[in-house]
């Protein structure tokens, strides 16, 4: 029982340090990120839901991913910023995890995404437009 007990335990440590792998950021420090002009947004949520509406400043992770490397600055300290559609939604692992595997050190989750980002009243860019 005690075994049981021990590896219950171990796996659910495991989940929490995994679960905050990108750590999450919320929206009021995203406006302030794009605000800097010093971070990088990527949008996971599909090209049509991009061009229906998106976080100002996000690329469209499905137009970039093949060439994040060229994309993404120099600088391995630079904040990325991923989301998709909702808290529930896990699309983000797919651009947190490949900057995170091209050495950037400070990656992170806007778990609200679009769906909270929109329901916070913010504006969205459509093909670049503000909405």
């Amino acid at each position: 029982m005690k075994k049981l007990i021990a590896l219950v335990a171990i796996g659910l440590f495991a989940l929490s340090v995994r679960a905050a792998e990108f750590p999450d950021i919320t929206i009021s420090d995203v406006k302030a990120a794009i605000k800097s002009q010093k971070s990088v947004i990527i949008d996971v949520n599909g090209t049509e839901s991009y061009e229906k509406g998106h976080v100002p400043t996000a690329l469209n992770f499905e137009t970039i991913e093949g060439k994040l490397q060229q994309v993404l600055p120099k600088d391995k300290n630079t904040l990325i910023i991923a989301y998709c559609g909702n808290p529930r939604c896990k699309a983000y692992q797919a651009a947190a995890k490949a900057a995170s595997k091209l050495g950037y050190k400070n990656v992170k989750h806007m778990s609200a995404g679009i769906m909270g980002w929109k329901d916070a009243g913010e504006k969205t860019e459509k093909g670049g437009k503000a909405t």
